[in-house]
């Protein structure tokens, strides 16, 4: 009974540690090739611009106009999201819906089909896991003020720029507002909401990390000194 025990223990000492560790490094490894597979084709195809919306808001004459993608198919893959505070190789593509068969147990980030695009007035909010399949949002506590947050899209790239994190319990869907946490008030800038489990084994609370819109770089103009320029704002 001793050894069977023993054996049981092993068994399952192995199954935590392929979840914690290594199936989750060769998911993020896996992700992070088709991230850049699928960046490396955008920059290769002659039309550069996607089928755009106008802006939510006209722009001042003195603030370029920003591109805004239409609605997506669900589990369409419209994005990357790059976040240098992460490393320089930490990139997973971003598809519509946060369902988790099809987005968010594949390792991608989920994009909540009820809010803003990237670059549109509004809330932008994503999802993606902690633990298992790939981690994507792992080191969401890691985020420093002013650490960029960039979306990518064939028509360029979005920075974003972290302000502050909290906890909320997962009935608090107030942080998906066009606003977030301000009921019946319109929206008034540009932000975007990454949520995901707290603590990271379990599905008691959610960790939600804030960012402000700050800039677009068209894809003709490079990469963004947001991903070159180091971690910081």
């Amino acid at each position: 009974m001793g050894e069977i025990l023993l054996t049981v223990g092993v068994v399952m000492l192995l199954y935590v540690s392929w979840h914690t560790w290594i199936g989750d490094a060769i998911v993020q490894g896996e992700q992070h090739a088709a991230a850049q597979a699928l960046a490396d084709q955008w920059a290769n195809e002659n039309d550069d611009q996607p089928e755009a919306s106008p802006p939510a808001t006209p722009a001042p004459n003195d603030e370029p106009v920003i591109p805004v993608l239409g609605d997506q198919k669900h589990a369409a893959v419209f994005g990357i999201m790059k976040v240098p505070r992460f490393g320089a190789d930490w990139q997973f593509k971003i598809a519509s819906g946060i369902s988790r068969p099809d987005i968010l147990d594949r390792g991608e980030i989920g994009h909540y089909p009820d809010t803003s695009m990237p670059g549109a007035v509004g809330n932008t909010v994503y999802a993606a896991h902690r633990w298992t399949s790939g981690a994507p949002f792992d080191p969401i506590d890691r985020l420093v003020i002013g650490d960029a947050i960039v979306i990518q899209t064939k028509a360029g790239w979005y920075t974003y720029r972290f302000r502050s994190l909290e906890y909320v319990q997962d009935t608090q869907i107030q942080v998906l507002l066009p606003v977030p946490n301000e009921e019946g008030v319109a929206a008034n800038g540009r932000y975007l909401t990454l949520t995901s489990c707290a603590p990271k084994l379990n599905s008691l609370e959610r960790i939600i990390a804030y960012a402000v819109f700050d800039e677009f770089t068209p894809t003709a103009d490079g990469p963004p000194a947001s991903l070159t320029g180091g971690v910081g704002a």
